[in-house]
């Protein structure tokens, strides 16, 4: 199985935090949907599995109208075989989701939302630029479920410098008493040349603490752990199992195809990423130009981004896997790092899989750094 990534480039605002490819003018939209189709035309070849996940990223997808959402959805089911019933989801922020827009988006078959909470305080929110209000938030959840949504997802960021321990618990709370069966959980990271990053350099905010992030961060694991949430991706928690397909897909390794403007997709044995920008996108598209940049995977990226991707979930590593694209030393050496991991307690070893610990996933990608092979 497969899935399908749509990359919707353009936000009402720039959140503070954001590194993501977006733009905040709505010009080039109707282009955009019309090169997001003629693209997918283009890469009718590139998957030979049946696609059982779309999802609409961005940017703010929930800027397109009920026309573009189903011009997009219709293309994808005449060009690929498609499951007969695919999780479709579509990343929204919350003022968008008026009872009239839920409605449209439930009529266009989309299945899954996920909502773009962040915060249900509103200091929060206006520190990070967010478009919407706390009440908003609540408010669009309530309505998503009496409209019949049951597969929801909203975000949440903690390490906020002016996010306290009893306001992190509350958002917490606030989120397990909406009855949403997904919730997924960032700690806030100070990304190069967004205007976060400025702020901190000129003093205007303050920067995050390491120490704090991790104190909210174990506290977030055990609460939802005791409200009957599984952590089944460092970042991710679900109830009964309703995991993102799409995003489980990723870290499963499965192939998928990225449409739009830097979007990537994967195929096991390359990955390729389009072009970051709308108007060179739109162009290259219009002139069926090559608009992406490719690269070769070779054995040891593959076993790289195992290992990048696979720590950070309940599936963990495939210690066979890496066996089998490693020369004999190469995993000698590997495996005694991960003997010496194991001894710290920061990695546990079962059944040949190799899975981090609770106090392993504090340090997730510094762990996944150490494990990696440089060279042959």
């Amino acid at each position: 199985m497969a899935g399908i990534y749509i990359h919707i480039p353009f936000c009402k605002k720039a959140c503070f935090y954001c590194d993501f490819h977006f733009s905040t003018s709505l010009r080039f939209k109707k282009d955009m949907v019309n090169a997001i189709l003629k693209e997918i035309d283009l890469q009718k070849n590139y998957l030979d599995d049946k696609v059982e996940t779309i999802y609409f990223g961005g940017g703010t997808p929930s800027l397109l109208n009920k026309e573009e959402l189903s011009s997009i959805l219709n293309k994808i089911s005449k060009t690929f075989s498609v499951v007969e019933k695919p999780e479709i989801t579509l990343e929204a922020n919350p003022d968008d989701l008026t009872i009239e827009k839920l409605t449209e988006l439930k009529s266009v078959g989309i299945n899954r939302l996920s909502i773009g909470v962040q915060s249900f305080f509103d200091e929060h929110l206006t520190w990070m630029n967010r478009a919407h209000s706390a009440l908003e938030s609540e408010i669009c959840i309530k309505n998503a479920q009496k409209i019949g949504f049951q597969n929801i997802t909203i975000d949440l960021i903690y390490g906020m410098p002016n996010l306290s321990d009893t306001q992190w618990k509350n958002n917490i709370e606030k989120a397990i008493n909406l009855n949403v069966p997904h919730i997924s959980a960032y700690n806030l990271t100070v990304e190069k040349n967004t205007a976060l990053a400025h702020f901190i350099k000129k003093g205007k905010y303050q920067e995050p603490s390491d120490k704090k992030g991790a104190k909210q961060f174990l506290y977030l694991i055990e609460t939802l752990e005791s409200s009957e949430f599984e952590q089944y991706e460092t970042s991710n928690f679900a109830k009964n199992k309703q995991y993102s397909l799409h995003n489980s897909s990723y870290w499963k390794g499965k192939h998928y195809l990225g449409i739009g403007p830097s979007a990537h997709s994967f195929n096991s044995n390359s990955r390729q990423w389009n072009i970051a920008n709308n108007k060179k996108y739109i162009d290259a598209i219009s002139k069926n130009e090559k608009q992406f940049e490719k690269e070769i995977l070779s054995n040891l990226d593959k076993v790289n981004e195992h290992l990048l991707i696979g720590l950070r979930t309940i599936w963990g590593c495939n210690l066979d896997f890496i066996k089998s694209n490693l020369s004999t030393a190469s995993y000698l050496e590997f495996y005694n790092e991960v003997i010496q991991q194991a001894e710290n307690n920061f990695l546990r070893i079962t059944e040949n899989k190799i899975y981090l610990t609770t106090k392993g996933k504090l340090f997730a990608d510094q762990i996944s750094s150490d494990l990696f092979i440089i060279e042959e």
